[in-house]
């Protein structure tokens, strides 16, 4: 069987909603279309980041089975760790490919989406009939939403939340990452508290509608440091590796609580600057109005 010119499954993408994969991140734009066909050497290795992130996120579920739930949150931790560079590492050798977007989405809708609710479902939510099992289904379509949505505007010019330097909702890695915080906190403590099914089904539902939202968020393009403090960035970065690798459940609950609190400042730093936009749309208007007609 043969592939007509348009159906390839290897021919670079031309730029559009197929430019999600290892191409970008949110908040990216598609770069420009690359000549020739097939899939260059080069783009082996963005792809194969992709693929080792994929299957990190299904590994993570093996260790839920086995009751291995540290094992399995560093799992698809991993697999986020790997989602962040891959899209880079194809930028960087200018290896951008339809196939290498199909994989990136679905790689992230496993990892990100089926993953987790599956890890939390079998360490607490399966204890609570029905609506266990409903919490979690909602944060995995949830994800998988918000990766079509994501899908769908990367080609649409008007996107105030991007535009801006902010992002619309909650990242599908982010999202995972904050849904795992009960089990962080029981990890480091140990209470039972942090596994109660009832306290856990209402904290995955509520970062499943984080994730759809339309609330602006910070994204790392608009986290710019000033430069007097650059150097106490730098070593604030360094401590908090260093306790990642001591302490690792504690500092993840950090990073969560930390996450949280600064949503807010997100909403209201997005809304100063529709105020602004709103502000010099109108005064245009305004000018345009009392312009004298030719």
């Amino acid at each position: 069987m043969s592939f007509g010119p348009d159906d390839d499954p290897d021919r670079p993408a031309d730029p559009g909603p197929s430019w999600l994969g290892p191409k970008a991140g949110e908040g990216e734009h598609p770069a420009a279309r690359r000549l020739g066909r097939g899939l260059a050497l080069r783009a082996v290795v963005p792809n194969a980041i992709t693929a080792a992130a994929l299957c990190a996120g299904l590994t993570g579920i093996r260790f839920a089975i086995n009751g291995d739930w540290e094992k399995a949150v560093f799992a698809i931790l991993l697999a986020g760790m790997l989602d962040g560079i891959d899209g880079r590492i194809a930028r960087l050798l200018k290896a951008q490919s339809r196939f290498g977007a199909e994989l990136d989405s679905l790689a992230d809708s496993l990892s990100f989406g089926v993953a987790p609710a599956l890890v939390l479902f079998l360490w607490s939510l399966e204890d609570l009939p029905r609506f266990g099992w409903f919490a979690s289904l909602a944060f995995a379509i949830c994800c998988v939403l918000r990766l079509a949505r994501f899908n769908a505007q990367i080609d649409v010019d008007d996107q105030p939340h991007k535009s801006a330097g902010f992002l619309t909702g909650v990242p599908a890695p982010v999202g995972a990452g904050l849904a795992f915080l009960p089990l962080y906190l029981w990890i480091a403590s140990g209470e039972d508290l942090f596994r109660e099914p009832v306290l856990v089904a209402i904290w995955v539902a509520g970062i499943a509608f984080l994730m759809i939202s339309n609330l602006a968020t910070l994204s790392w393009t608009s986290i710019r440091p000033r430069s007097t403090i650059r150097l106490e960035a730098i070593a604030l970065a360094g401590l908090v590796f260093a306790a990642l690798l001591t302490d690792p459940w504690w500092t993840l609950a950090g990073l969560c609580t930390v996450y949280l609190i600064l949503m807010p400042y997100g909403f209201f730093s997005y809304s100063r600057i529709r105020q602004q936009r709103a502000k010099s749309a109108k005064a245009s208007g305004s000018a345009s109005q009392g312009a004298p007609g030719e």
